[in-house]
């Protein structure tokens, strides 16, 4: 892969990522916005009968949202030290470390989705989240081959 090739998607990677850090301050900080009045609505229908939540459920789930918001942002911060670092200076470890971060929450957060039949999340977030970050991994992948 010539260098502007793998550059062009070692930018990607950490772009999608830092579009990811914002998603995550969103989720902190505004999980009750118009934003998420999709999200919301699925999960409002699928666990509460479609009823509003209550205040003292709302306070809850605002406590939820700010520690998964935190969880992505921290996780996606790391992800952009590694594409910004190690991934750059194609260090094998690097590539194998993103793979299995984003597989390993993607495949615990999907399933456990799809357990309680929130498809909606998996849909709405994991899908996009996963496509975001395995494009450019996908693309880079001779390149750390070569390097091994």
């Amino acid at each position: 892969m010539k260098s502007d090739n793998f550059l062009f998607w070692q930018k990607w990677l950490t772009y999608a990522n830092v579009m990811t850090v914002c998603v995550g301050l969103l989720v902190a900080f505004g999980g009750n916005s118009f934003l998420f009045k999709l999200h919301n609505n699925y999960s409002q229908e699928l666990f509460f009968n479609g009823q509003d939540f209550s205040p003292e459920l709302l306070f809850f789930k605002n406590w939820l949202f700010g520690i998964i918001g935190g969880t992505i942002v921290g996780f996606h911060l790391l992800m952009i030290f590694i594409s910004e670092n190690a991934f750059k200076k194609k260090e094998p470890w690097a590539y194998i470390a993103l793979w299995v971060g984003l597989l390993s929450w993607f495949i615990i957060d999907s399933s456990i989705s799809i357990y309680y039949g929130a498809i909606y999340n998996v849909v709405l977030i994991n899908l996009v989240a996963l496509v975001l970050i395995a494009v450019p991994l996908l693309m880079c992948r001779k390149e750390f081959k070569n390097n091994a």
